[in-house]
């Protein structure tokens, strides 16, 4: 799995205000509500039982929350980069300003670690982050994350 087959273009956002975790994550919720035809409630609260497992932050500025929504027809995703860095619980106790939402299906299966698993290669890849990183727009932003 590749992460444009769950990422569109208009699912990028750049320069994304936010103080905490929780706030942001409700938010980027409702970002994804009208996408994928669900109620933000149950995609934030969704996003934040799996947050209450561990911190999806990765280290390094980076953040993949996930979850599995029921109702959901196939993986999504959203990417958004903040404009300032927050403190998110992250593995290495930095703050974050990369986050990668994926929402897979309730009964997916492989595909589920193959979303994760391309969202993980593309921040393992210095080059690709620093590209995220220096993006001035939502289309350089898109290319840095998918290619």
């Amino acid at each position: 799995m590749k992460v444009t087959d769950f990422l569109s273009p208009s699912e990028v956002l750049i320069d994304v205000r936010g103080s905490q975790k929780l706030q942001l994550l409700k938010e980027l919720a409702r970002k994804i509500a009208p996408a994928v035809n669900l109620p933000a409630d149950e995609i934030s609260s969704a996003l934040l039982k799996r947050e209450e497992l561990g911190s999806t932050g990765t280290g390094a500025g980076v953040a993949i929350p996930h979850a599995r929504i029921n109702g959901l027809a196939k993986p999504f995703g959203l990417f958004a980069r903040m404009r300032q860095p927050i403190a998110f619980a992250a593995i290495d106790s930095q703050p974050v300003d990369l986050v990668f939402v994926v929402l897979m299906p309730i009964t997916a299966q492989g595909e589920h670690l193959g979303a994760l698993a391309s969202v993980a290669r593309r921040f393992r890849a210095p080059e690709a982050v620093a590209r995220m990183r220096k993006a001035s727009t939502v289309a350089e932003l898109y290319r840095a994350v998918s290619e």
